[in-house]
């Protein structure tokens, strides 16, 4: 097994730290840290994604979209800040729900903006009691006329307060008086709904917001085929998803590593390098370890899905696994430097409070842990 990169896959990792380095830092730089981007800036952001095929990573190139493999699209990934990649992921994601599950007029009318850039896509499905079981959702979508009266809220949705177009998962009534999950695309432009930002304990750059939709009328072409597959739908996209939320957590590890291992090597006490006391030296060695390892697990779940092999337990696994090893490798960071590593100037106490709001995202722990289990003893733990 040859785990170096390709010649072209070197290329993929440049292109992605020249477009950090040269369009998104001075952007999160120029804006406040502790508030959500600016839709202007995000849409900046999302057309130079829009080049590196990373706003449609998943859609094939006969559709429009950039074909990467998902090792490839998470090499690329990796290199993007956090507070970026949480805009970014759910616009692409939404992208490729559109792609693989609605009408020929549907992704005609939707998805050459939001390939470009141009506009700014979500998906939304938790609620405020409903979290990891979409089949629970209680937003209710119900037909008058040539229009889809939509009531009920969501919470914890990404892009929401800036959002163009949101995919909104919800019950519709069937003719025996039953409902069934289904999917409806609620543009902005001609459906009203509330978006009200939430204050987080990190990755506060990136807009997350509580939707509360009152009689929000969309039309009835916006509502996506019924195929049955809602709920497969979003299982699939999330099982990229879990081991890109990875990366980010790896992405931040990185960061601490880098700073730390700096800090040894010019901080002194006792006369000497701190870097030279051995006790440093393992924490050092822990840190790299844990960011390495991480980094290893999530490619291997982004390789096994290439494959086309089952990939539930792999991705859940490595979503969970980097983020607490990335967690704990942020705190070692910060141990080594001393009271400096507590303070805002440096930055470390930024990236403590982003890796640690990574771990909900796509799956909390305990969640993640059941799914690694169900595919281990092949003994559902949530249904009978």
């Amino acid at each position: 097994m040859d785990l170096s990169l390709t010649s072209e896959q070197q290329l993929m990792v440049d292109a992605a730290k020249k477009m950090v380095d040269r369009h998104i830092q001075p952007i999160l730089a120029a804006n406040d840290r502790d508030r959500p981007l600016p839709k202007a800036e995000i849409l900046k952001i999302l057309a130079k994604a829009a080049d590196l095929g990373l706003t449609a990573a998943r859609i094939p190139e006969e559709g429009g979209g950039a074909g990467l493999r998902m090792l490839d699209y998470g090499l690329m990934a990796e290199q993007i800040p956090p507070s970026v990649a949480l805009i970014l992921q759910p616009h692409e994601a939404t992208s490729a729900r559109i792609h693989f599950g609605c009408t020929p007029e549907q992704r005609e009318r939707f998805l050459p903006d939001l390939v470009a850039g141009r506009k700014i896509a979500c998906t939304a499905s938790t609620e405020p009691d409903v979290g990891s079981d979409p089949r629970a959702v209680k937003t209710v979508a119900t037909e008058d006329g040539d229009h889809l009266v939509l009531k009920g809220r969501k919470q914890w949705i990404s892009n929401a307060t800036v959002c163009d177009v949101m995919n909104v998962t919800c019950r519709m009534a069937n003719p025996d008086g039953s409902t069934r999950l289904a999917r409806i695309l609620v543009d902005r432009g001609e459906s009203s709904f509330e978006a009200r930002e939430l204050d987080m304990m990190g990755l506060r750059q990136a807009p997350l917001a509580e939707v509360l939709f009152d009689s929000c009328r969309v039309p009835r072409r916006n509502l996506c085929p019924d195929t049955g597959d809602t709920a497969r739908l979003l299982t699939l996209t999330w099982l990229a998803n879990r081991p890109l939320v990875g990366l980010m957590a790896v992405n931040l590890a990185q960061k601490a590593l880098d700073a730390a291992r700096s800090y040894a090597g010019v901080r002194k006490q006792f006369g000497r390098a701190i870097g030279s006391f051995q006790l440093i030296q393992q924490d050092l060695a822990e840190i790299e370890t844990a960011v390495i390892s991480s980094r290893l697990v999530c490619y291997n779940a982004l390789a096994a899905i290439d494959r086309g092999e089952r990939a539930n337990g792999l991705s859940a696994m490595a979503k969970r696994y980097s983020v607490d090893c990335c967690d704990r490798a942020v705190a070692l960071a910060m141990r080594i430097h001393g009271a400096m590593g507590l303070s805002r100037e440096l930055g470390l106490e930024q990236i403590a409070r982003d890796v640690r709001t990574i771990s909900i995202p796509d799956g909390t722990p305990g969640i993640l842990m059941l799914i690694q289990g169900r595919e281990l003893t092949g003994i559902d733990p949530f249904r009978s």
